[in-house]
């Protein structure tokens, strides 16, 4: 849909921050930059931040998730539109979480859940 090309712009935008971040991220935990270090207690230290890394990666691959799906759903003409209900999304919410594919009430109940 034509009144969504900003939208899937930034969307894309995002993908592309998101997949240099995921880089980085993977750079980091493979520690392709330096070896763990030879002590033992600075090698817990490095695995803690790995397993904080770890997540962080976990977190962006699945808003790269999210992301790929609403620029699968403007293409498809269904952006905007609540997976639950069949309600459009409010311009609102859209826009403070542009991946969105519940409406707020909707999703209010998911978290319930």
């Amino acid at each position: 849909m034509k009144e969504y090309q900003d939208v899937r712009s930034h969307l894309l935008s995002m993908l592309e921050e998101l997949d240099d971040r995921l880089e980085k991220i993977t750079a980091d935990v493979r520690h392709t930059d330096k070896p763990l270090d030879q002590d033992f207690s600075e090698q817990a230290v490095e695995t803690e931040n790995d397993e904080v890394l770890d997540a962080l990666g976990n977190a962006a691959r699945d808003e790269v998730e999210k992301i790929k799906q609403a620029i699968s759903n403007i293409d498809a003409g269904t952006y905007g539109i609540c997976l639950t209900c069949g309600n459009p999304i409010r311009k609102e919410r859209l826009t403070a979480l542009p991946y969105a594919n519940l409406c707020i009430h909707c999703a209010a109940r998911h978290e319930l859940e």
